[in-house]
């Protein structure tokens, strides 16, 4: 099953909350995430990445089976509640879904600059978590090459905050709208 499939069968709507923890971020079914992990990988294999930069916990899926697709390393950015002092790339982002303030971090020994990136995550909604590590990824010397989502919540204007800096954004499944209890699928561009 793919992931548009996926989405249009069985997600669940929870006020401006799209769910998909029953296959795509709680929940990992191979063959969904296999598939996001292919188109990923085509929309971005011509721009040669060297690697894929995530957050954890549920951007680790997508981006583990397009790292997997490209035959290239990822790595994830923790996430910390509070300040520390760690020799890292940080950013301060607010969860959407949590409401919590924390910090995105990335050991600067694996991020050394002049890598070729792509950020890829499951959710696109107000980017505020994917312009951080955009962030992280220019302050670390990185040409980032674009952004990739399994899912994109259209009206919420993460894709614009991207775009705005420049950055290529792709997405697999774009939303439109919640209506009642579904969603409305764009067709792709």
């Amino acid at each position: 099953m793919d992931l548009r499939t996926a989405v249009a069968e069985r997600a669940r709507i929870e006020g401006n909350l799209v769910l998909v923890d029953e296959f795509l971020n709680h929940r990992v079914e191979p063959a969904v995430i296999a598939s996001v992990g292919r188109s990923l990988a085509t929309a971005f294999a011509e721009l040669k990445p060297d690697l894929i930069l995530t957050a954890e916990a549920s951007g680790i899926p997508p981006a583990m089976a397009c790292s997997h697709e490209l035959g290239i390393p990822m790595v994830y950015a923790k996430k910390y509640l509070g300040t520390g002092d760690r020799y890292s790339f940080a950013r301060e982002v607010t969860s959407p879904t949590k409401g919590v303030e924390y910090r995105v971090e990335v050991a600067r020994r694996v991020l050394p600059p002049g890598l070729r990136l792509i950020i890829v995550d499951d959710f696109l909604a107000r980017g505020r978590t994917a312009e951080a590590l955009g962030e992280i990824a220019t302050e670390a010397g990185c040409d980032l090459i674009g952004f990739g989502f399994a899912i994109e919540k259209c009206w919420q204007g993460g894709r614009e905050r991207l775009e705005r800096h420049g950055w290529k954004v792709h997405s697999v499944v774009e939303l439109e709208a919640i209506e009642g209890t579904s969603v409305v699928i764009r067709n792709h561009r």
